[in-house]
C-alpha cells in the first residue's frame, strides 16, 4: 500500500480493486460534461482523477450539473465512490464530491516523488561541494548550495516534466547521479580539469527551478517556456561571477560554455555544441543518467511478464523486458 504525507489522503489510486467503496482526496486532472445516450436523462460529468500513484476515471451520474459547477480542474476534490470494472478497466462511480478544504490535503499527495530522501542527498551534494579546490569555482558553487533558499527549491524542483527523472526531487537526483560519474570519468581522464567539471555538473541545470513549477502540477513556467533552463542557468551563473572579486574571465567563459552546450546538439536545444574537453565530458555524462533513468521508467511500467513494452513515441523504439525462462524458480525448487 503506498505511504501517504496526509493521514486522511484516503486509499492510492494504485491501491483501488473491483468493488471496493471508499473515501479519499484527489486531484482533478480533467472534467467534462457529457450527454447520456438518451438525451431525455440529461447529462453525466466525467472527471480524471489523480495521485502521485496515477489515474482513474470518475463518473457522476446524478446530479453531475451542480457538481460541475463545484468543481474545476486543478483543484483537489474530496470522493467518496464506489469502484467498478468496465471493458477489463477500473472507474469509480462518485457518489458525492465536494471540494477539498486547504487542510485537508497535502500536494505531495498528488505529484510523483523520487525514492531518495531529499536530506540524504543534499547531504552527499555538500560532501561533493568540499571536493572543488578551485576558490573561484568553490565560492561561485556555494552561493547557491549554501543558500537555504535556493536549496529548498532544488531539492524539490523535478529535471523534466515526463521524459526523464520527472518527479519530486529529480533535478537534485539527476544533478547527484551527474557528480558522482564525473567522478569516475575525472579518474579516467586526466587532462580533465576536475575542479571545472564538477562546478560544471553542479550548475548546469540550476535554471531548472525557475524553468518549471510544481504546486499541483510539473509544468512549464512563463520563463521556462519563453527562455528555458540554458539561458536561465546562464543568466543566474553570470549574475553570481560579477559578484565574486577577480573571478578570472577564461575560467568563466570555459564554465559557461558547458552550461549552454550540454545539450550537446543544436536540434536538442543547445545554443553551442561542445568545444572543450570539460564540456563534451558533461553532455556524455548527463546524457548517460538521462536515457538510463528513462529506460528505467518504460520498464518500471511495462505489462507485468510482457517481453516488450509498448512502443515509446519519444525514443521511436520498443525495449525488451526479456522472457521468463522459468530458470529462476527452477533453481529455487
Amino acid at each position: 500500500m503506498a505511504e501517504s504525507y496526509h493521514p486522511d489522503k484516503g486509499p492510492s489510486l494504485s491501491d483501488l480493486q473491483a468493488g471496493q467503496r471508499f473515501v479519499g482526496f484527489y486531484l482533478v486532472r480533467k472534467k467534462a460534461l457529457e450527454p447520456f445516450r438518451d438525451a431525455s436523462r440529461g447529462v453525466y460529468l466525467t472527471l480524471i482523477l489523480a495521485d502521485a500513484a496515477g489515474q482513474i476515471i470518475g463518473r457522476v451520474w446524478e446530479d453531475a450539473q451542480s457538481a460541475a459547477e463545484q468543481i474545476q480542474e486543478g483543484m483537489v476534490v474530496k470522493v467518496e465512490g464506489e469502484v467498478d470494472k468496465y471493458m477489463d478497466r477500473l472507474q469509480v462511480r462518485v457518489l458525492r464530491v465536494r471540494p477539498a478544504r486547504e487542510n485537508e490535503y497535502d500536494r505531495r499527495d498528488f505529484l510523483p516523488a523520487g525514492s531518495r530522501d531529499p536530506a540524504e542527498m543534499l547531504a552527499e551534494l555538500d560532501d561533493l561541494r568540499q571536493q572543488i579546490s578551485n576558490p573561484h569555482l568553490r565560492r561561485l558553487v556555494d552561493t547557491f548550495f549554501g543558500d537555504p533558499e535556493f536549496r529548498a527549491r532544488f531539492s524539490q524542483a523535478p529535471a523534466s516534466t515526463q521524459v526523464h527523472h520527472a518527479y519530486l526531487g529529480g533535478l537534485l537526483e539527476h544533478t547527484l547521479q551527474v557528480l558522482h560519474l564525473s567522478k569516475t570519468v575525472i579518474a579516467l581522464y586526466p587532462k580533465i580539469d576536475p575542479n571545472l567539471l564538477l562546478a560544471g555538473a553542479f550548475l548546469y541545470e540550476i535554471g531548472k527551478v525557475r524553468e518549471f513549477k510544481w504546486e499541483m502540477e510539473l509544468e512549464y513556467s512563463n520563463e521556462g517556456r519563453l527562455l528555458g533552463h540554458i539561458v536561465l542557468a546562464d543568466e543566474m551563473v553570470s549574475e553570481a561571477i560579477r559578484k565574486i572579486p577577480d573571478f578570472p574571465a577564461e575560467l568563466a567563459l570555459r564554465l559557461r560554455h558547458m552550461l549552454v552546450a550540454h545539450h550537446g546538439r543544436y536540434e536538442w536545444g543547445s545554443p553551442r555544441r561542445p568545444q572543450t574537453l570539460e564540456a563534451i565530458a558533461l553532455h556524455h555524462i548527463e546524457d548517460l543518467d538521462t536515457q538510463v533513468n528513462r529506460f528505467e521508467a518504460i520498464l518500471e511500467h511495462s505489462e507485468p511478464d510482457a517481453p516488450w513494452t509498448p512502443y515509446d513515441r519519444l525514443l521511436g523504439r520498443q525495449l525488451y523486458t526479456g522472457e521468463d525462462t522459468g530458470e529462476e524458480g527452477a533453481a529455487e525448487e
